[in-house]
């Protein structure tokens, strides 16, 4: 019986350790595809092990094209990105979970259906509302005759400014704070916007900080979007700048990947600092 056990728990390490091999190559063949000179990396490209370590790859990365405005760009539209889900989400799941006011089950119920409906079928009519929208970008009182929102920061915040799923996951987290908090507070004439932002919000920590690391990694991996809405190159973000190493007939894999590495540092380090409110937030909302 014992040595059944304990040949269970061998297979189950061997398993584990090659599932874990398998996720983490693909990462560590990155890191050592960056450290490559370009010969070598057609010459030997699944080694991770290089007689020439060279950091020529990470200069030519800054050299080539702007990247530290890039990655400048993608932390400002990333960070105002965390801000406006994680209040408003916070926001409009208290109003769903403490307040009750007609309509709240049938307009959370189309909320949450607005979720089963793929990003890219609303692409087009999104960029049509931004590129006609009234009095902004040059167009006049009916949308016509300018850009609109197009070739700016706010076509890329105002869409995502929240999300259906920050309401959600607000909203069951706050269901699993005592109502008797808001009532005693009422009681003393405070208005709901002071129960929320005294009271409830400093509670919701773990959650905010979930949703935040969600939200900081969707806007910061955002490609398709920003290429489609934005055409200066100064304002390019980390991802659409990385394709410019990309070209017809060839691309320049050191370099590529050397500034994938830099890019995938922002979202590595905020899930190793935060990954104990991380836990907590998935852990609340899970056992709601």
């Amino acid at each position: 019986m014992r040595a059944s056990k304990s040949l269970r728990d061998i297979l189950w390490y061997i398993v584990a350790i090659c599932i874990a091999m398998v996720t983490v190559f693909p990462f560590l063949w990155m890191i050592a595809t960056s450290l490559k000179p370009e010969g070598e990396i057609y010459s030997k490209s699944l080694s991770l092990i290089s007689a020439n370590f060279s950091l020529d790859n990470y200069v030519k990365v800054f050299k080539t094209i702007p990247f530290l405005r890039y990655f400048m760009n993608s932390l400002v539209l990333a960070v105002t990105g965390v801000i406006s889900n994680v209040f408003l989400g916070a926001l409009a799941g208290y109003s769903y979970a403490k307040i009750k006011f007609k309509g709240r089950t049938l307009t959370f119920s189309l909320l949450l259906s607005s979720m089963m409906i793929p990003g890219v079928v609303t692409m087009i009519p999104q960029f049509l509302v931004l590129k006609y929208f009234p009095l902004v970008g040059g167009n006049d009182l009916f949308g016509q005759g300018g850009s609109g929102f197009i070739n700016h920061y706010s076509a890329i915040v105002l869409p995502g400014a929240v999300g259906a799923f920050a309401v959600f996951f607000m909203k069951q987290f706050f269901e699993t704070l005592p109502d008797d908090l808001a009532e005693a507070a009422r009681v003393d004439g405070c208005s709901e916007f002071r129960i929320f932002w005294q009271i409830y919000l400093p509670l919701i920590k773990p959650a905010a900080m979930t949703l935040g690391i969600m939200t900081f990694q969707a806007g910061w991996n955002s490609f398709m979007w920003p290429m489609i809405v934005l055409n200066s190159k100064e304002m390019m973000t980390i991802q659409v700048g990385l394709s410019t190493f990309q070209y017809q007939y060839n691309t320049m894999y050191g370099p590529l990947m050397a500034g994938t590495v830099i890019a995938t540092l922002p979202t590595i380090l905020i899930f190793i600092f935060a990954q104990k409110y991380y836990i907590q937030g998935i852990a609340f909302t899970g056992n709601k």
